[in-house]
């Protein structure tokens, strides 16, 4: 492992790095984002999202109709962790090979392979109706799916200092576009001959299965998406090797050939994976992973909230209305860090914004039991939606970090052609946490409920802990990135 000495006013990259990493010419002033590239992978980041939130709206009604529960309501929320984790945790066994297996024959075949991966799996999911073809459904999605972190290693690949900001300011949107609409669709489109009767109640087939039309827009849209990808998008790296000759298709003379142009047309060669955890690295790796186990936490958390009657501490609301908000917050979200990311991060740089955006998981967390608290007084008033308004306003702003991680992991990466690599290992961690996050969070809420640890609210100073952490680390990145 390399060792280096680093603090707070160490920049990531340091000058030797910089010759290395200086691919592209180097030009005073901003430099334009490349739109064509660019609206490409936007399109493909709102994927994503749809592919893990579209089950949010219905993962609790999911798992009281397949009756793994068998009747005990205040189980819900560990079996819904449970599904959540699996997907994070075997992405977690895959990804940096896909991140690494970019580096080599380029993003472009990985992402394709990703894109089939989502399809296989959502239709796989709508069939099933068992708790374990849910779960292995999940799985499969996971294993196959490692176009989060080739996407970023392409953002990176395209910008550069100058327009890097500008493009995680508009992310967020795209992201936050899937998060909405794969809500609204899970939301909306689950049980449709129930919800539609006058369009769907003679399809037998959807009355069996009342999950696939949701799923089956999923995995159609990946389909469509594959299409767009195969027929426009352009290879953002240079491969030193071809995925025919990974898979043993493609004779050596080939693979010689291909080989020597590619080091003729770049002497900067992936590291192996020892030489990745330099300090630069871990340190905005850990943030990254401080943040996503909050973040992927709170998700969890509040659609079993919704979901949870009044008189045990939640809302009580259908699967269409938390569809409905968790879109809304989708929608706020992506508008508000395409408006004001770029202006507080130039405000407040790197480092400052994290920890600004941490310390706003504070009151995000405190309005749980308010909102709880109120709704048991008064109903579902229109307070009560103010302060779940407020509580989503806070989340927005906690959002912000991402960004700023995803700027120091990608200047972290010791040369250009680990970039992949550097992704890889950050999203690996990062699928830890968020295998963990899921499972730790929903049981310690159904326990919270079902013992009354802390009057039901065990689980929110358990997500506080979670914040301190994520202060902690951030205290410790650098004050400037370069």
């Amino acid at each position: 492992m390399s060792l280096e000495i680093t603090d707070e006013e160490t920049p990531l990259l340091h000058a030797n790095d910089c010759v290395e990493l200086q691919q592209k010419p180097v030009m005073t002033g901003k430099m334009p984002l490349p739109w064509r590239q660019f609206s490409i992978i936007l399109s493909l980041q709102v994927l994503e999202p749809m592919t893990s939130q579209v089950i949010s709206p219905f993962a609790p009604q999911l798992i009281r109709d397949i009756g793994v529960t068998h009747g005990e309501e205040a189980r819900v929320g560990i079996y819904v962790g449970l599904l959540q984790s699996l997907f994070f945790a075997t992405e977690a066994l895959t990804t940096f090979h896909w991140s690494r297996l970019s580096d080599l024959v380029g993003r472009k075949p990985v992402i394709l392979i990703g894109l089939t991966g989502i399809s296989i799996s959502m239709f796989s999911f709508g069939l099933s109706r068992t708790f374990w073809t849910v779960i292995l459904s999940r799985c499969l999605c996971g294993v196959l799916n490692g176009n989060v972190v080739v996407m970023k290693s392409m953002i990176a690949d395209i910008t550069d200092s100058t327009n890097m900001p500008q493009a995680y300011g508009y992310v967020p949107f795209a992201w936050q576009a899937g998060i909405a609409l794969g809500p609204l669709i899970g939301g909306l489109l689950s049980h449709p001959t129930v919800r539609y009767p006058k369009i769907f109640a003679r399809f037998y087939f959807l009355n069996v299965y009342p999950y696939f039309l949701p799923c089956g827009v999923i995995g159609t849209l990946a389909l469509a998406w594959w299409c767009v990808t195969f027929l426009f998008l352009s290879e953002s790296t240079q491969p030193s090797t071809s995925l025919a000759q990974c898979l043993g298709l493609q004779d050596s003379e080939t693979t010689v050939s291909r080989a020597m142009t590619s080091n003729l047309a770049s002497k900067v060669k992936p590291l192996p994976f020892r030489e990745l955890l330099v300090t630069r690295v871990v340190i905005a790796t850990c943030a990254y992973a401080a943040v996503a186990l909050i973040e992927i936490s709170f998700r969890a958390v509040q659609p079993v909230f919704y979901a949870t009657p009044i008189e045990m501490g939640g809302l009580g609301l259908d699967t269409p209305a938390i569809g409905i908000i968790l879109a809304v917050l989708g929608i706020l979200n992506g508008v508000l860090q395409v408006l004001f990311f770029v202006h507080l991060h130039d405000w407040l740089g790197g480092r400052n914004l994290y920890l600004f955006s941490v310390f706003s998981c504070f009151p995000m967390l405190a309005l749980f039991p308010v909102i709880s608290f109120t709704v048991k007084a008064q109903g579902l008033s229109c307070f009560v939606y103010l302060l779940v308004g407020l509580q989503l306003l806070a989340f927005v702003i906690s959002y912000s970090a991402y960004g700023v991680v995803f700027m120091y992991i990608n200047a972290s990466a010791p040369n250009r052609a680990s970039i992949g690599a550097t992704n890889g290992l950050a999203q690996t961690v990062v699928s830890v946490t968020r295998a963990v996050g899921p499972a730790l969070v929903n049981s310690a809420y159904s326990l919270s409920i079902e013992k009354q640890i802390l009057g039901g609210n065990m689980v929110y100073l358990l997500m506080a802990g979670m914040v301190w952490i994520a202060i902690g680390v951030g205290a410790v990145l650098p004050r400037r990135l370069e």
